[in-house]
């Protein structure tokens, strides 16, 4: 038990530290490009500008509906709850897994290991692992009744823009940190791995909620640029000219692939079904589960665009009675039950 109180402590004094360097920019602490709280920050000005610059719902205030308690809500789950509880929870629990394991004789759960592989083999392999996991969550969320109740706080969005993405309820954090943990720990998935496909899914999910209607063949090249930057940065000892040279060629591939980006991406004109306020008779149950990749949908047919939603209601039956504060968001689902 002591040692369990010591990681406790410990990863309070930790994530505090962390916090607070990452805050105030402590550069011997880590490099800037490694600073995840305004890596976030810059992130989403990037697509508040793009809203405003290119909006697809051009009648939607720029600061919309509840834009302001999204934007809480970015901190409160990344950074807040971490710090109140999260972090130290979960690595207590994983020292719990971990020494219910040594009791089994199982030093540990690695039986794939991709770190002996090319680094960008391994980012690949699991992106594609935690996203596909991380669908089949999704769709748990909408398929468990109890597990509803929490995901209803993401789907109180009246009025969609890049900050909705990370309005969720707090138990969400527990339930896909915990169902994502063994399949990422089975690959031998690192920090620092999971750090750069974060970042990736982040940017993503981002775009999936902004407020704008990009061509096709701009889509293509952006995911293009994109995976070219990521590609650029993974392999650290290129030049200038040479990171240059493979977001070119991101861009060119992206725009030659933009015909079907569309059916591996998600993107704003697919998500904004999955938030409609009336599902498909045959489909109350949710649609367009992918958070970073559309192609799960389309393999297992729960893909559904019938025309554009641009302006279609947003929510869920029962919605006019659901909390609008974060105080009774917060309890919701686990302190009291919603009969809508």
């Amino acid at each position: 038990m002591s040692d369990y109180l010591d990681i406790i402590k410990e990863s309070y004094y930790s994530y505090y530290n962390f916090l607070i360097n990452e805050i105030s920019l402590n550069y011997d602490y880590k490099p800037l490009w490694q600073n995840y709280f305004y890596l976030l920050i810059a992130i989403s000005f990037f697509f508040f500008v793009l809203e405003i610059i290119s909006p697809w719902r051009k009648n939607q205030a720029k600061f919309r509906k509840d834009f302001w308690l999204d934007a809480f809500y970015m901190f409160f789950n990344f950074f807040i709850f971490s710090l109140i509880i999260f972090y130290a929870a979960s690595n207590v629990l994983v020292e719990v897994f971990k020494d219910g394991l040594a009791l089994l004789s199982i030093k540990n759960l690695v039986a794939i290991k991709v770190q002996a592989m090319p680094i960008w083999a391994h980012l690949v392999i699991g992106f594609l692992v935690r996203d596909f996991v991380q669908w089949w969550i999704h769709r748990l969320l909408h398929a468990s009744p109890w597990l509803w109740e929490f995901h209803k706080v993401h789907h109180s969005v009246e009025e969609m823009g890049f900050a909705a993405h990370l309005r969720y309820h707090w138990m969400e954090n527990v339930v896909y940190k915990t169902l994502e943990y063994i399949p990422l720990a089975f690959i031998g998935i690192g920090l620092n791995d999971f750090f750069i496909i974060h970042i990736f899914t982040l940017i993503v999910g981002h775009y999936n909620h902004t407020n704008v209607k990009i061509p096709e063949w701009i889509k293509g090249i952006g995911f293009g640029v994109l995976i070219g930057a990521f590609a650029a940065f993974i392999a650290l000892e290129t030049t200038g000219l040479q990171a240059l040279m493979v977001i070119v060629l991101g861009a060119i591939i992206g725009l030659t692939t933009s015909p079907i980006i569309k059916y591996i991406f998600n993107s704003p004109e697919m998500h904004i079904w999955h938030h409609s306020y009336e599902l498909p008779e045959d489909r109350q149950k949710g649609i367009n589960f992918g958070l970073t990749l559309s192609v799960w949908d389309y393999i297992f047919r729960t893909n559904y665009i019938p025309h554009s939603g641009r302006d279609i209601p947003l929510g869920f039956p029962g919605l006019e009675q659901f909390p609008k504060d974060f105080g009774n968001q917060f309890t919701h689902g686990y302190f009291k039950k919603n009969k809508n």
